[in-house]
């Protein structure tokens, strides 16, 4: 039976990674990304069960007792985890499942999931780092200031990531994106498990 492979990306902020998924979805229809449980509330524009599947405090805590969730994480109050059999599910049905975490959750998946394939997007300096996270215009100087900081942080943790892409021109990005997912299905064990029947009448001959 065919079954797909479990990705992990990582990007620090204002690296462009979920733009660059998003194309990467729209041009390759064996991809799915995995949706996460959150506690937060809704934004405008977000669906239940596109964006997100938005829970309460209590039912999220609830489901960590269960062991419902591969990783989960508190971010400024809020939770966000991402559930053991939505992403089997998945892959059970031979789509490739991206999980789109920072590197913490990236640690708890790898010791749980040794052959998920990670990769790690990074701008082509700081200083264009910083420029993106300026251009946004929606943050005051000295909150610019702390997610670059931040972003310098999540970067030193580039070297544990199976793959490297350097987000500088968008569509490169977005081809060397797709190219470590049309390499892993030309593997010799996925491509045997995606043709066993025809690869069986070789060994046979």
């Amino acid at each position: 039976m065919s079954t797909g492979s479990l990705y992990i990306i990582s990007a620090p902020s204002g690296a462009g990674k979920t733009s660059l998924i998003s194309e990467l979805i729209k041009q390759d229809t064996g991809i799915k990304v995995a949706i996460s449980h959150t506690t937060r509330s809704m934004r405008l524009g977000e669906e239940k069960g596109k964006h997100y599947h938005f829970t309460s405090i209590e039912d999220f805590k609830q489901k960590i007792e269960q062991a419902h969730f591969l990783e989960y994480a508190e971010v400024f109050g809020n939770y966000y985890g991402t559930a053991n059999q939505a992403i089997d599910e998945q892959l059970e049905s031979a789509h490739d499942v991206i999980l789109e975490i920072d590197w913490q959750g990236a640690q708890q998946v790898r010791q749980l999931r040794p052959h998920a394939i990670s990769i790690f997007i990074l701008p082509p300096s700081v200083h264009a780092l910083e420029q993106r996270l300026c251009g946004r215009n929606q943050d005051s100087q000295a909150v610019i200031k702390a997610r670059v900081q931040q972003s310098c942080d999540d970067m030193r943790h580039y070297d544990e990531f199976d793959y490297i892409v350097i987000n500088d021109d968008f569509d490169n990005a977005v081809q060397d994106l797709a190219s470590i997912f049309q390499s892993n299905r030309m593997k010799l064990a996925n491509q045997q498990s995606r043709h066993q029947e025809f690869l069986a009448t070789i060994t046979q001959a």
